[in-house]
């Protein structure tokens, strides 16, 4: 046939739709609003929708407006880290 043995059983999968991800997660979050992204990411999972570890937290950061919480930055979160275990410099 002239192409590779891995090529021709290859089938792409397409990638889902941003769309889905975000309103399952929406219904996900009004009904346990404390999940953080990776038991969102589990119940994502377990309702079927193929996602890896990295979709939720991304998706997550996104559209965090949207339901109310404002993203935290990494230098305020190791700032109040040392804080709490070095004391107020």
């Amino acid at each position: 046939m002239g192409i590779a043995r891995s090529t021709y059983y290859d089938c792409p999968e397409r990638p889902i739709d941003d769309t889905a991800i975000v309103e399952a997660m929406f219904a996900i979050y009004d009904e346990f609003e404390f999940y953080g992204y990776r038991r969102v990411g589990a119940a994502l999972r377990q309702l079927g929708l193929v996602v890896n570890h990295k979709k939720p937290w991304v998706t997550d950061t996104r559209h965090r407006a949207f339901w109310g919480a404002s993203p935290v930055s990494r230098s305020n979160e190791i700032s109040r880290r040392r804080e709490r275990f070095h004391g107020a410099r």
